[in-house]
């Protein structure tokens, strides 16, 4: 069926009214309506991402309703009974895409679990475990601007859905017709029946217990306040953070008024990533006023943080790198101190986060794994030390986008367990008299200056998407051979599974699953990694350097973003 032919079918058949007008609407706008119908949204291991409107590759109530209805198949196909736990954000249309996910569940004779409020991605995470659930969903965008919504599927592990099984949903998704494919209940009727059942406050009593179980000084904060400031940024962080602030002994606590209370147009932040400084600027401001000792905000569904710490009269913006660099040398430093560091301790970094804390690894007697971008991948990790009675030698994991997580009781990043792990560090190293900052530059001296930037490359719409597959496909084809002056000493293709020293030509196999990811070796020790967004229309570059000084770091990082920003072109 060709495009024009579904928006037909759409524009005659959809009774939503709102998305009826859309569609009239563009009805003179054959671009739109190739943007929104020659192609659907694909249901993968990240789940569907896309903004909320009219079409197949956008998030509506008959997109989710069709995903939700193929991840029913796909349940039942395996057993015969099955429940499902849903939990969703502050985000325009997540609370009605969570309750038309249930309905459907319900018609299909499978329980759902749903929270009565907005609540952060680790609590559904959670959620699946405690409540011992085949399945979750999590309706969120996570850090997209407010024209988007998502759907994120969770496997019985409390890990987003794994590739294979992501793959088997998706056979059944692709069924059934999106307009008219899914089964769906009576909301209350549902509820009266036990087919729908709201998910109790002794499950995030659970939760918060389990966050305060990985505190690695408890009573530290009591002992040494500090005073912070915190952004929800609009989102489902603000209940959570506080509680969980108030309960580890920080009183001290100034949230931002105006981006205190959920709201999908995120008013005050435009782009509700705590990784930009735009979306940190209110609260810094703040900060700067009442002389906060530190400032964090969680993105709307409180799986990131973002952190700014005093810095003399002014306050620093740590990037994501650095948090996970000082949060994981102080648990595994303190942890050493206390002698309760476990048996064969273990931490995991994505691929493209920084390697400075390889070398804290070997100092501190911990083993540090490498995996693909995606937390679902530290997730696994920590499944297969389940799987072996092991889970207990995880201490630490974290993407460079602010994603962070100690502990096993869930299995995705949690913004909740991070802020008070960020808050606890600075507690401490203020008993001990010294700020974060003075700590950040005694890593760098003692291990070097270790500096990374991300630069975001834009393709949007359908041309974007070839686009970008045309870039990817020339770094795999021509492969670069200096960048910004500095020969590429090793060249690595994630998707062929091979690296390549470029003097030599001899070939490695990468000992990872096979993934859309071109690496460069740099002489020097410079690595620039490419790879086009799993969850939003642009490219990736990340950039790491590191040389034996600030000036020499910053000036070799420069040259390297200068570079990266024309890798836009063929």
């Amino acid at each position: 069926m060709d495009y024009m032919t579904e928006y037909k079918r759409w524009k005659e058949n959809v009774a939503d009214p709102i998305l009826k007008k859309e569609l009239e609407e563009i009805s003179d706008k054959p671009e739109e309506i190739k943007e929104r119908f020659a192609i659907s949204l694909t249901f993968g291991t990240a789940g569907l991402r896309g903004i909320l409107g009219a079409g197949t590759n956008m998030m509506n109530i008959y997109t989710v309703s069709r995903t939700t209805q193929g991840l029913s198949n796909y349940l039942l196909s395996k057993q015969e009974k099955a429940s499902v736990a849903i939990a969703y954000d502050s985000r325009n249309m997540s609370k009605e895409f969570a309750e038309y996910s249930a309905c459907v569940l319900a018609a299909n004779g499978i329980k759902a679990h749903i929270y009565k409020v907005l609540m952060p991605t680790p609590m559904l995470s959670f959620a699946v475990r405690e409540l011992k659930c085949d399945a979750g969903i999590m309706i969120t965008a996570s850090h997209n601007p407010a024209a988007y919504n998502g759907y994120k599927a969770y496997g019985p592990d409390g890990c987003q859905m794994n590739e294979e099984d992501s793959e088997n949903v998706l056979k059944f998704i692709n069924e059934l017709d999106v307009l008219t494919g899914a089964k769906k209940a009576d909301f209350d009727d549902a509820v009266e029946k036990g087919l729908i059942e709201y998910i109790g406050d002794d499950v995030i009593e659970k939760y918060y217990d389990a966050v305060k179980e990985q505190q690695i000084l408890p009573g530290i904060c009591k002992e040494n306040p500090i005073k912070v400031v915190f952004s929800p940024l609009h989102g489902t962080g603000n209940i959570p953070v506080r509680r969980i602030l108030k309960d580890i002994g920080l009183d001290d606590v100034t949230v931002v008024k105006e981006q205190e209370n959920p709201d999908g147009n995120f008013p005050t932040a435009p782009y509700p990533n705590p990784e930009t400084a735009d979306a940190l600027k209110l609260g810094l401001e703040v900060a700067k006023k009442i002389g906060a000792d530190i400032f964090i905000a969680t993105d709307p569904d409180a799986d990131r943080v973002g952190t700014a710490v005093k810095d003399g009269e002014n306050y620093l913006i740590l990037n994501g790198n650095q948090i996970g660099i000082l949060l994981f040398n102080y648990i595994s430093t303190v942890r050493n101190q206390l002698k309760n560091m476990p048996d064969r301790a273990l931490a995991v970094r994505s691929v493209v986060s920084t390697p400075m804390v390889d070398k804290i690894a070997k100092d501190t007697g911990v083993e540090m794994v490498s995996v693909l971008t995606g937390f679902k991948n530290i997730g696994e990790k920590i499944l297969r030390l389940e799987e072996k009675g092991e889970e207990k030698r995880f201490i630490f994991g974290f993407e460079e986008s602010c994603g962070y997580l100690a502990g096993s009781y869930v299995r995705d990043k949690d913004a909740v367990l991070a802020c008070m792990l960020i808050c606890e560090m600075a507690c401490y190293y203020k008993s001990i008299g010294i700020s974060v900052v003075e700590l950040m530059n005694n890593l760098y001296e003692k291990y070097g200056y270790f500096l990374n930037n991300v630069v975001n490359l834009e393709f949007p719409g359908l041309e974007g998407a070839d686009k970008m597959k045309a870039i990817m496909q020339s770094h795999r084809e021509s492969p670069l051979k200096e960048i910004g002056g500095q020969k590429v000493e090793r060249y690595s293709d994630y998707l062929g599974g091979k690296s390549v020293c470029v003097d030599t030509g001899e070939e490695s196999e990468i000992d990872l699953p096979k993934s859309d990811i071109v690496s460069y070796n740099l002489e020097g020790g410079a690595e620039v990694i490419v790879r086009p967004s799993g969850t939003e229309p642009k490219m990736k570059v990340y950039i790491t350097v590191c040389e034996e000084n600030y000036t020499d770091s910053a000036d070799r990082l420069e040259v390297l973003i200068s570079e990266a920003k024309q890798f836009d072109k063929v």
